[in-house]
């Protein structure tokens, strides 16, 4: 059974493994005490660099070995740490920036760092260092906080274009958020300020809502976003609605509500709607099927006017970093494939929780080809602080170094990992 066919009547036993949990008979009797806790594929190694810097959320990494973390809450008034990398371990060099926030970015000679309502760059030397942590620039402002769903991701392309998600401050645009029964508002008017990609200049000062492009909506919330330079164009991992059975009982089970939506992978063109809150995407039917705010029952299919994923993953898994890796130090079949850090469930019970690690999914010509697969694992500590959503770390944010090592972020304990791969 293909690892992506998640919803298929598996046995819980079948699901745990699946899902990178061990059954009693594959696990080891406790988690390996090297690579930093983590397990990883033959010939793969990881570090753990540093631990106790705050909630780390993305990171950007330098040619000359320098970190730049965006911490999701300042730490000491410091809300974006720079760490100084050096035979497998980093130090804090400085911090700066007392905003919270997600998105980190370097490009074309700036940082570029987010708050949960505005985006800044700062200038960078030829070392890659920011020249003064006071002159920051304010690229964009007075975007939606209305606190949920509220983190901005940020991403440029080749361009000279800046890409930010605005996530919806709903589950699924009811009248009354999450309440049972409520259907959905009409338009959905969400959708005129959030629940999309907006595109922005990257280098034009103080822009707001009217000097961007709505690029993307019907997009619930994005944390997880990159460009794939192999095709040239922006793809994102969306966090799918939650609570079916909760709102809906009469239409879906506890399980179906444990199992739907789909967390999905979309490739995005300027234009496209994903048909958030219209829709959903049911993985084991393969369809999207309208929501029951809107009037679907569960088996009605939504509107074909509506993008499909191009991948789609287990509910509620909450993926939060994606990253196609170009470089050549891992194996080839990596190459231009996708990382994808899923944060973990909280939203699967009475079934065990799901996620805390790192997939790949591998692509062919710019889309992905084949089932996905447990690349990091053990990130929560072990297979029951996994089932009871207790993870000790949780992986959120990705990068590539210079020398082709995967950086990964944990906002938990505030740990930067690092895995690298000799033959």
């Amino acid at each position: 059974m293909k690892m992506g066919n998640w919803y298929k009547g598996v046995a819980l036993g079948a699901i745990l493994a699946m899902a990178g949990q061990y059954t009693t008979a594959q696990a080891p009797e406790k988690a390996p005490a090297t690579n930093a806790g983590l397990k990883l594929p033959a010939g793969f190694t990881a570090n753990s660099l540093i631990t106790g810097i705050g909630r780390a959320r993305h990171i950007a990494v330098t040619p000359q070995g320098t970190i730049y973390v965006k911490l999701d809450r300042p730490v000491g008034g410091k809300g974006v740490i720079v760490l100084q990398e050096s035979n497998n371990t980093a130090t804090v060099k400085m911090g700066f920036g007392n905003y919270r926030g997600t998105g980190v970015y370097v490009k074309n000679g700036y940082l570029y760092a987010s708050s949960n309502e505005e985006v800044y760059r700062y200038k960078l030397n030829s070392n890659n260092e920011i020249i003064d942590t006071a002159k920051k620039e304010v690229i964009v402002t007075g975007l939606i906080n209305r606190g949920q769903h509220e983190s901005k991701s940020v991403v440029l392309d080749n361009n000279g274009n800046l890409y930010v998600n605005i996530g919806a401050y709903s589950n699924s645009c009811q009248v009354q958020d999450r309440q049972k029964g409520s259907m959905g508002r009409e338009g959905c008017p969400i959708l005129d300020s959030a629940g999309g990609i907006w595109m922005f200049k990257a280098d034009k000062l103080n822009q707001t809502y009217g000097d961007g492009v709505r690029y993307a909506t019907g997009l619930r919330n994005v944390v997880g976003l990159d460009w794939n330079q192999q095709n040239n164009q922006l793809f994102v991992m969306q966090h799918g609605r939650d609570q079916l059975h909760d709102l809906f009982p009469d239409l879906y089970t506890v399980e179906q509500s444990t199992n739907l939506p789909a967390e999905c992978l979309y490739a995005l063109k300027k234009g496209d709607n994903a048909g958030w809150p219209y829709i959903y995407y049911d993985d084991a039917q393969h369809k999207k099927i309208q929501a029951p705010e809107y009037g679907g029952d569960g088996k009605k299919e939504g509107s074909s006017s509506f993008i499909d994923p191009v991948a789609a993953y287990p509910a509620h898994m909450a993926p939060n970093g994606l990253l196609f890796y170009t470089g050549n130090q891992f194996p080839e079949r990596y190459k231009n494939g996708a990382f994808i850090a899923f944060h973990g469930s909280w939203n699967r019970s009475p079934e065990p929780q799901a996620g805390f690690f790192v997939v790949f999914q591998p692509f062919k010509d710019g889309k992905p080809f084949g089932p996905w697969e447990v690349f990091a694992d053990n990130f929560s500590g072990s297979p029951e602080k996994t089932a009871s959503g207790r993870a000790d770390h949780r992986p959120c944010g990705l990068a590539q170094g210079a020398d082709g090592s995967l950086y990964v972020s944990d906002d938990v304990k505030g740990s930067i990992y690092k895995i690298s791969y000799k033959k």
